[in-house]
């Protein structure tokens, strides 16, 4: 870890971060597999759930994927009953909602994501779990989630 924060590069920083970051994102992945769902679908579903009502092409806009592979997820997930489709009053539009199974599976993922993730958390010092929680608000806007 760099100790001298002002001489801290981004390019270093970003190289030793990029690997972490990749191995906790696959471990998180993991827990879902039991659950019958992949990581790509709970992404799906967690839209879905913030967003009720959202169409296809919204979906896919916020995914950066197309359509027509959202369309693919999305029959995927109706059939496995964890989403459903109704129309609106535009016949033409079809928003999508968590079925109470699709929001009982969601809950499940990030109950036992957040079991996983605490579990190591609890192994650190408590200065060590001090910086993680400092570096938070950072990490949040490097992720694009706080401006």
């Amino acid at each position: 870890m760099t100790e001298n924060v002002a001489a801290a590069d981004p390019i270093a920083v970003a190289n030793e971060l990029r690997p972490v970051l990749l191995r906790l994102g696959r471990h998180l992945r993991r827990e879902v597999h039991s659950l019958g769902v992949t990581g790509g679908q709970v992404t799906i579903l967690a839209r879905i759930g913030k967003r009720p009502g959202i169409g296809v092409i919204a979906l896919a806009a916020d995914e950066g994927v197309s359509a027509a592979a959202i369309s693919t997820h999305v029959r995927r997930l109706r059939r496995a009953g964890l989403i459903e489709a109704s129309r609106g009053a535009d016949r033409r539009r079809v928003g999508l909602a968590l079925t109470p199974d699709g929001d009982r599976v969601l809950r499940s993922v990030r109950s036992r994501r957040t079991a996983w993730l605490a579990a190591r958390l609890r192994r650190l010092s408590p200065e060590e779990l001090e910086r993680i929680d400092a570096a938070l608000d950072a990490l949040r806007r490097v992720a694009g989630d706080a401006e």
